[in-house]
């Protein structure tokens, strides 16, 4: 006879990666913010990153961590980042819309310098460590459009296919040295960037910010519900945790369904 009973979240032990230290970029809001606590509950101490400083401060305030304020965009702030961790959780992203023969050229540079220039800078740093160590954990925060294109995003959607590379190259390099490298690639996440665009396409559209989830946003992925940046920050500590050590150079689709068509 089954019986019904409510699913438990099953994070790591409080103790899990004590002694490890994490890096955690864009950690001020949203994914890097529920990533940085999660990684904290289980023992890290967590290396804040983001160029909003008072949330940063108060969020390392809060964990236990260091607040590190920080324009990935200028390669000497990120240069100027700590080279001891542990984990490093790539994560900080910006978005622009528009089409191809319209998208500003410094616009598109910028991104890719936040969100390939600057990963690989981090890791370029970290990595010494971690190979001396013998552990290390890199996840990639990708996307659903590091895999799959949408119009009108090109530097946001060659980004992310980059970070996807780039990860793949991390993880051969890394494989000799106990160091896994893999991202994860989410379809929407109610993240404050997401929550503005869907405010943006309802004024232009003309419809309830409802029906922008629905029938825009998540016109390809079968399930029609934001994800929520706890689901990814489970994902991410996951990949941190034990039994984890031979999955490496891979992509942790978390897109409803989205790639399945």
């Amino acid at each position: 006879m089954e019986t019904s009973r409510t699913p438990q979240h099953d994070p790591l032990a409080p103790s899990a990666l004590a002694g490890r230290t994490a890096l955690v970029t864009g950690a001020a809001s949203g994914i890097g913010l529920a990533c940085a606590e999660a990684l904290a509950a289980a023992g890290a101490h967590v290396h804040v990153v983001d160029k909003q400083g008072d949330a940063a401060k108060s969020l390392a305030a809060r964990i236990g961590g260091t607040a590190w304020v920080a324009d990935l965009s200028v390669a000497e702030a990120v240069d100027g980042l700590p080279d001891d961790a542990d984990i490093v959780v790539n994560n900080a992203g910006l978005q622009h819309v528009a089409a191809v023969h319209e998208f500003p050229p410094d616009r598109f540079a910028l991104i890719h310098r936040v969100m390939v220039e600057a990963p690989f800078r981090i890791l370029r740093r970290t990595l010494p460590g971690m190979y001396e160590r013998g552990w290390g954990r890199v996840v990639n925060i990708s996307s659903v459009h590091g895999l799959r294109a949408s119009p009108y995003k090109s530097a946001y959607v060659s980004a992310k296919h980059a970070l996807e590379g780039l990860s793949k190259v991390v993880a051969l390099e890394a494989a000799p040295h106990g160091v896994t490298s893999n991202c994860v690639s989410p379809g929407y996440v109610r993240t404050p960037l997401v929550e503005d665009q869907i405010a943006d396409q309802a004024r232009s559209h003309g419809i309830s910010e409802q029906e922008v989830v629905g029938r825009v946003l998540l016109e390809r992925s079968a399930l029609k519900s934001l994800i929520e940046p706890g689901d990814v920050a489970g994902a991410v500590l996951w990949l941190c945790g034990p039994g984890t050590g031979h999955i490496t150079g891979s992509s942790l689709t978390m897109d409803g369904g989205w790639t399945a068509n």
